[in-house]
């Protein structure tokens, strides 16, 4: 089993954060991979269960299934249903952590999942630096002061 951490320090509160983030079907709006998003069967895009079918600027095509959802706990766990990248059991954690110096957010963005002979480096570095670092720059520009 393949794992990828990735964290960062976003100077806003984790509230304002989670506002952006919670929206399982917001990818576009802060991610600069993906270029758009719908969820399927036109469910709510908090509604556990609920499926994101999300195309990324390179062309890609990506399916994700909505697993836990904490407003308490600022987290979101979801699964990859379809992906070109080929990886299995793939389950991820986004959540939010505030800062109470300088009223910032700790961001951590997590996954596990098994990928194929030969390519578990190469993932793991695409999944950690061209999604989860990609996006959590993306995140703090978003809120710099």
């Amino acid at each position: 089993m393949s794992k990828v951490y990735r964290s960062a320090v976003i100077d806003a509160p984790a509230a304002e954060v989670w506002r952006v983030v919670r929206d399982f079907n917001a990818l576009p709006a802060w991610t600069p991979f993906v270029a758009d998003s719908r969820i399927e069967q036109n469910q709510p895009s908090d509604k556990i269960g609920c499926v994101r079918n999300f195309r990324l600027k390179d062309g890609g095509q990506i399916r994700e299934r909505l697993l836990a959802l904490s407003d308490y706990d600022m987290s979101c766990t979801y699964s990859i249903l379809e992906s070109p990248m080929g990886v299995e059991n793939y389950v991820a954690i986004l959540s939010l952590t505030p800062v109470t110096d300088g009223n910032r957010t700790f961001a951590e963005w997590q996954a596990e999942f098994d990928a194929p002979a030969g390519r578990e480096e190469a993932l793991t570095h695409e999944i950690g630096t061209g999604v989860f670092e990609a996006g959590l720059v993306a995140l703090k520009g978003r809120f710099r002061r």
